[in-house]
This record gives C-alpha cells, sequence and structure tokens, in this order.
C-alpha cells in the first residue's frame, strides 16, 4: 500500500463551531442535539482517537515506527475512522431491510456532516458526504487505502495516514520526534514518549478479554469491543499479550480466536449493536483470507 504519496485533498485541523454552516454544510445535516454536544465534548476530552490506539499498538516504542510487513495495519486504520466516525453519530449504515441485506451490502450514509475537528476523520467525511450515490463500507477502506481500480476514486485515497496519524500523537505528547539514519537514507522516527498512555491501552485490551469479558458482546462498551475487533483485524492485538502471565495468555488468546470465529450478521443484528463495526470486520476478514 503506497503510504508515501502527497495527499491532494488534505483536510487540516482547525477549530469548529457546531452549526449547520461551514465547508461541510448541506441538505444531510442534523442540528446536534444536546446529547450529542455532549459526547462530542466528551470525544473532546478522550485523548485517543480508534485510529490513534490501534496505531500504538503496532508501535515498536523505542524504535519509533510500525512493522512495514503488517500490511493488515494500512486497511485497518481505515476501517477504525469508519468506526470512529460512526460512534461520534457521524454515520451509519443503512437499514438491513425486509430482504435483510448483508453488512458489506448495505450503504454509509451521512447522519450529521458537522466536522469533527480531527483531520482525518473530517478528512474521511468529506468524501463520504461528496459521494453519491453511497457507498459500502468495503468500497470504502478500499477508496481510503488507495486500493481501487476505480481512477474516478483515486482522489479518496488518505495518504501519509501512519505519519499524520503520528504527528497528531506528538502534538497530544503521546510521541518524540528522532530522526534514523536507514541505510543512506534519513528517516524520521516516532519513539514513545509516555508510555503511560500506551500502557492504558494495553490494559483497556487485556480487560476486554479478560475482567470485563462478556458471552454477550452487544453488552460490551462500543469502544472497548471495537478496540478488541479493529487490533484484531488489523494484526496487532497480540503485541498487548507480552505482560500476561501464562493462564492469562491462554485465556486471551482464547477469547481473540473466538472474536475471529463470531457469526457478524448475526452480532450486528442485536439490539444496540454497532452495525459499522461489524461490517468493517466482515470486510478486513475477506481481505485478510485473500492474502
Amino acid at each position: 500500500m503506497d503510504e508515501n504519496e502527497k495527499s491532494e485533498n488534505i483536510v487540516h485541523r482547525r477549530n469548529v463551531t457546531r452549526s449547520n454552516g461551514g465547508d461541510l454544510s448541506g441538505t444531510e445535516d442534523k442540528p446536534a442535539s444536546a446529547e450529542e454536544e455532549v459526547q462530542d465534548e466528551d470525544n473532546s476530552k478522550r485523548r485517543l482517537t480508534l485510529m490513534e490506539e490501534v496505531f500504538l499498538l503496532g508501535l515498536k516504542d523505542k524504535e519509533g515506527y510500525t512493522s512495514f510487513w503488517n500490511g493488515s495495519l494500512c486497511f485497518g486504520l481505515r476501517g477504525c475512522i469508519l468506526v470512529e466516525l460512526s460512534i461520534r453519530g457521524r454515520i451509519k449504515l443503512e437499514e438491513a431491510g425486509v430482504k435483510r441485506k448483508s453488512l458489506l451490502r448495505r450503504k454509509v450514509l451521512i447522519v450529521n456532516s458537522t466536522p469533527t475537528g480531527e483531520c482525518l476523520l473530517d478528512e474521511a467525511l468529506k468524501h463520504i458526504r461528496q459521494t453519491q450515490p453511497p457507498e459500502n463500507v468495503g468500497s470504502w477502506i478500499a477508496y481510503l487505502s488507495g486500493d481501487s481500480w476505480n481512477l474516478m476514486k483515486r482522489r479518496y485515497h488518505m495518504r501519509y495516514v501512519r505519519e499524520r496519524i503520528a504527528k497528531g500523537l506528538v502534538e497530544k505528547g503521546v510521541l518524540s520526534t528522532e530522526k534514523m539514519n536507514f541505510f543512506v537514507f534519513d528517516v524520521t522516527t516516532h519513539p514513545l514518549l509516555d508510555s503511560d498512555t500506551k500502557l492504558q491501552i494495553v490494559k483497556k485490551v487485556q480487560d476486554g478479554l479478560l475482567s470485563r469479558w462478556t458471552g454477550d458482546l452487544s453488552r460490551m462498551d462500543k469502544r472497548q469491543l471495537a478496540l478488541l475487533l479493529l487490533a484484531q483485524v488489523s494484526e496487532v492485538i497480540e503485541n498487548a499479550f507480552d505482560s500476561l502471565n501464562s493462564d492469562d495468555f491462554v485465556s486471551a488468546n482464547k477469547r481473540v480466536s473466538e472474536l475471529a470465529n463470531l457469526d457478524l450478521e448475526n452480532e450486528a443484528a442485536k439490539e444496540n449493536s454497532l452495525d459499522i463495526v461489524w461490517a468493517v470486520v466482515d470486510y478486513l476478514s475477506s481481505v485478510d483470507s485473500e492474502k
């Protein structure tokens, strides 16, 4: 996956005024409710997005970069963007309907196009809003990853995603910036600076698979469940197991296997389910099986 080309449509981080005006306004907009305003305020206090958490799980702490061989992380980070937008109330999947459309046939719809203030999220949100007719989750992950043969969709390719996430984490004081000599090239790396933040993410994964595990995943906190699923399909979840004792390590791996063998359509049909995360997992699992 080409992460080293310049983006033609980068949306820069900016302060956002919550109204129906602005660059992303349109007929699809719904006025932000009091509940949504509180949700956005909570999200602004929450230091990290899903893509930042998954990225940190894949980061080599001292070296300051992710594995060059993990192609799943590239797709996974784009999936994280879609799920984060859904959790923030910006997008949703269309209803399955009477014919019970499968997850990968259901289109991604705009709920509220108010910018989030996160540059990657707002870039993706702008693309989704401007695309008619709507596309499904699989198409959006392919477009955002630059993995589409459709030349008309190449403008949706979000480039430099890992580097942009890393720079955002530098701004938040989680990572630092260094130069490393790689053969004849100087490469910018981002070693871990705030180890407590990384440990909190690791603990969140461990707790989700152990102390907070529930047989009914619809009862689990949506953000925590999304982190587990997205870390799994991005092939970084096992990086959280290093500190586990032998028994917990076995239990955690068993739960990961259970996640990998779930009936995704059934999970998505449950009440209060975050169906878009199951659609993302469905698509990324199929991509992984084709490798």
